[in-house]
């Protein structure tokens, strides 16, 4: 896993012996295992990486007006019992324009105003609710609200 791995060495002489994964990927999900060794003691502690992917369809970033999928996946071996979605931290209503199916939420007719931070929220049968952000880029016409714009002959115009 080198060089997304790291130990950070003055924090052992304090007893954290934690380890740094950066970038996580997908493949990292597991048990991990930390032993050390002080004179005769041994101590041990071990540590399951869950991960959790929010993932866009069609990819980043999305033109205004095109239908788009947001999913999101987790490694976790309970049973999903609910998904919520968020965006900009506020809870996403089911509506004409905008549900959620199996835990996917698709925006029929995204709109700039829908870049930005989504979230999503999974509830498991164990109690253990997971949650990642996404954040979404959408390409669009950000104009003035008339379409007649004036200027005076000779100047410019945007």
């Amino acid at each position: 896993m080198r060089p997304r791995v790291s130990v950070q060495d003055p924090a052992l002489r304090s007893g954290d012996f934690s380890l740094r994964i950066e970038p996580v990927r997908s493949e990292d999900a597991g048990l991990y295992e930390a032993q050390v060794a002080y004179d005769t003691e041994v101590h041990s502690c071990q540590v399951e990486l869950g991960i959790v992917t929010v993932t866009v369809s069609p990819p980043s970033p999305v033109v205004e007006n095109e239908p788009l999928m947001l999913s999101c996946n987790s490694s976790h071996q309970a049973s999903l019992l609910e998904t919520c979605w968020f965006h900009k931290r506020h809870q996403v209503p089911t509506s004409r324009t905008c549900y959620s199916l199996h835990g996917a939420l698709s925006i029929l007719r995204p709109t700039v105003s829908d870049s930005g931070s989504w979230s999503c929220q999974l509830r498991y049968s164990d109690n253990e609710i997971i949650s990642a952000t996404y954040d979404l880029q959408i390409l669009g016409f950000d104009g003035p609200t008339n379409p007649v714009v004036y200027a005076a002959a000779g100047s410019a115009a945007d």
